[in-house]
């Protein structure tokens, strides 16, 4: 990264960075880049087609964007290694719930580890509702704000590590090869979550934000958001207005990339598929299953 880029990166996350690396630093940036840069997937309900170049990534979050793993990760791990650290990518796999068996480090996930202090750390801006500083990676059962995490060898990836997640989560756990990566072993999996009809990330649209005490959540037109006890407060959407304005003032996302076609077009999309969604669920509750 060219040094005005970082400068930008930098007042982007509104933190400034000077002198060598340092375990303070590093955390910092990682709480700051959270807070700052959203989870988001708005794109890709609108057939945007992305890259998950470093440069492109870097780019995004420049220009006021957010963006998944493979975005948010990529960036980051360009703003650390301009700032002096040493950054590792790894292949990661997603347990989306507990009922699904662990695919292991299938490369669903991109996540990163530094070395820092003498210690290496697991750091991922790009998992929405976990993570909001990072965790060294050695065995242990951590808490941030309303989650506990546990970091654990990993039974579904030989020889790698696995992260569980709080129990309610958005996800179960993410497994992760030791070994090192690079954009090339992600590209296929990355077009295919990110342009397939069948993809989770297709078919929801999701912006997220953690911060020191809980996380907000958008999932189509449901906002939610759990606070540092736990509790979980949740409320439907029901205008476009109403959805825009909360995009822009809970996640910080103003979208001026999008121009008023794009804006309706997402709008009737969230609208129909949020029907849909409620009329699934209600033939779920109204079936045998559902009522027993």
């Amino acid at each position: 990264m060219r040094s005005p880029d970082v400068r930008r990166y930098l007042d982007r996350l509104r933190i400034d960075h000077t002198g060598r690396p340092s375990v303070e630093g590093f955390r910092a940036l990682h709480a700051a880049h959270v807070e700052r840069v959203p989870y988001e997937t708005l794109d890709f309900q609108l057939g945007r087609r992305t890259s998950m170049a470093p440069e492109y990534s870097v780019e995004r979050v420049l220009a006021g964007r957010g963006g998944y793993c493979f975005h948010l990760n990529g960036a980051f791990a360009q703003l650390l290694t301009a700032l002096g650290y040493e950054v590792t990518w790894h292949r990661g796999g997603i347990q989306v719930d507990r009922d699904t068996p662990a695919p292991g480090a299938n490369g669903n996930h991109l996540t990163l580890t530094v070395s820092v202090g003498g210690e290496t750390w697991l750091a991922d801006v790009g998992m929405g509702d976990a993570l909001h500083e990072p965790l060294p990676l050695r065995a242990d059962v951590y808490e941030q704000g309303p989650f506990r995490y546990r970091l654990r060898r990993s039974a579904a990836e030989p020889g790698g590590w696995r992260l569980d997640h709080h129990a309610h989560g958005k996800f179960a756990g993410m497994d992760f090869s030791t070994a090192s990566a690079a954009a090339p072993d992600f590209q296929a999996m990355h077009r295919v979550m990110s342009m397939s009809p069948a993809s989770v990330f297709v078919r929801i649209a999701s912006v997220y934000r953690r911060d020191a005490d809980g996380v907000d959540g958008l999932c189509g037109c449901v906002l939610s958001r759990v606070d540092r006890s736990g509790s979980r407060t949740v409320r439907e959407l029901t205008s476009a207005d109403e959805w825009w304005d909360t995009v822009a003032g809970v996640f910080g996302l103003t979208l001026d990339d999008l121009n008023a076609e794009d804006r309706a077009r997402l709008w009737d999309w969230l609208v129909r598929s949020h029907a849909i969604r409620l009329r699934l669920r209600a033939e779920r509750e109204q079936s045998p299953a559902g009522a027993a």
